[in-house]
């Protein structure tokens, strides 16, 4: 307990956090304070404080997915937001280093996880993304997107967010019906799909999951645009050219550091003279690091959060102009909490279908995902390349332009083309 009581009384000054202990014994932590909560952690056995504290980044994730700690006054979701509220990454000076050895076993983990070659690379992508439609069709959106909405003026829901991204990322591609467009990471379709709609373009779709690419083929034949929105089950490193357009979400956070200048690489090959492509992924706001061993272990082996500085740094190497990028900051926190409250809400069904430790690593999973937009160190990147500086408008007015004209046509059956596309 003493590793535990040092940390805790270092972790915690806003709001209060009781800690019991297996044999009744209590200690309090922190001050109350006005728009803070009290909050209660119950030690179940006494090992288990100990554990917490000797593996800070996979003791806590366990011992809640094993039924060895309870939360009083909230959940899981509570309780971590209230340790990051309390610890943000704006906050200098915070955290104690880890010791060298620590350091130098998650580096060594991290770096040669993300190796990522074709085999691995479809092995990562299962162990996270073939775990059933069951499970997703629970807390996604209609049209699956499974990555950061984007929270405009007047958007109320999570289906109207998710839309407008996809028409966000739309206008920013500078769409014109007819173009070829490759979508890298497609998921189960619904950006291929949106895209076809809204622009008249003609999409296809690579991903590494096999319940992805079936789902999007069925969707696609479905809605009779077989012809014009196809699917493969195909590495990026595999396809062929030119395109008028790539656009990547969600996707960026698997390819790993070692593999960053093959990916702009081959995006640049893969993008015709005057073409254009965005990439949307999450990132870091201070300088490269390593993926945390929770994340490597139950989440996504083989992911790489990666930093603004080393991405942009690897697109330079591409001969790649980056032509636009925007940071979204809270987004992906308040996506993820409408991921959570609806994961909760089907708790029963989603026990039945895995199990009870399953669904308290998922619900860890989302808390520490939702927070660490909030008050850690995450963000998400959208950047805009393209190869040559004048094939997009000169300024960015035709992105709010084309963002208006496509959710008019999500409300209609009409086609339309984006305006503002002068150069």
């Amino acid at each position: 307990m003493m590793l535990l009581d040092r940390a805790l009384k270092r972790l915690v000054t806003h709001g209060t956090l009781t800690v019991r202990q297996p044999d009744g014994k209590a200690k309090r932590y922190g001050t109350p304070e006005a728009g803070w909560p009290d909050l209660e952690l119950t030690l179940k056995d006494r090992k288990v404080a100990s554990y917490i504290a000797r593996h800070p980044q996979l003791g806590l994730a366990e011992a809640f997915m094993d039924d060895r700690i309870d939360i009083g006054g909230g959940d899981i979701l509570d309780f971590i937001s209230f340790m990051r509220r309390n610890n943000p990454w704006e906050k200098e000076g915070l955290f104690e280093p880890p010791g060298l050895i620590s350091r130098t076993v998650d580096t060594l983990s991290s770096k040669f996880d993300q190796v990522n070659q074709r085999n691995a690379s479809r092995k990562h992508v299962a162990h996270h993304y073939d775990l059933g439609d069951q499970l997703y069709e629970l807390f996604l959106d209609e049209n699956r997107q499974y990555s950061c909405a984007y929270w405009d003026e007047g958007v109320e829901t999570l289906e109207q967010a998710q839309i407008a991204k996809m028409n966000h990322i739309a206008a920013k591609l500078d769409l014109r019906p007819g173009m070829r467009v490759l979508d890298i990471g497609c998921g189960w379709g619904g950006m291929a799909m949106h895209l076809n709609r809204v622009a008249g373009v003609k999409v296809h779709g690579v991903t590494l999951s096999r319940e992805q690419i079936a789902y999007a083929k069925q969707w696609a034949e479905r809605e009779g645009v077989a012809g014009d929105v196809t699917f493969g089950f195909t590495d990026y490193r595999d396809v062929t050219g030119p395109y008028d357009r790539i656009v990547s979400v969600g996707m960026f956070e698997h390819v790993g550091a070692p593999n960053f200048d093959t990916f702009f690489q081959t995006c640049h090959d893969l993008l015709a003279d005057d073409g254009a492509m965005l990439i949307h992924t999450i990132g870091r706001v201070g300088p490269p690091g390593v993926t945390d061993a929770f994340t490597r272990k139950y989440i996504f082996p083989g992911g790489y959060i990666p930093a603004l500085s080393e991405t942009v740094a690897a697109s330079e190497r591409a001969h790649l102009l980056a032509t636009d990028i925007e940071i979204l900051r809270v987004h992906y926190g308040k996506t993820i909490r409408e991921w959570y409250k609806r994961c909760e809400a089907n708790h029963d069904l989603i026990v039945e279908r895995y199990d009870e430790r399953f669904y308290r690593m998922w619900m860890f999973y989302l808390a520490g995902a939702a927070t660490v937009f909030e008050d850690g160190n995450m963000v998400n990147f959208q950047i805009q390349y393209a190869r040559r500086r004048d094939v997009l408008p000169l300024t960015r007015n035709y992105i709010h332009d084309a963002e208006k004209a496509f959710a008019a046509v999500g409300s209609s059956d009409a086609k339309v083309v984006p305006i503002g596309q002068g150069r």
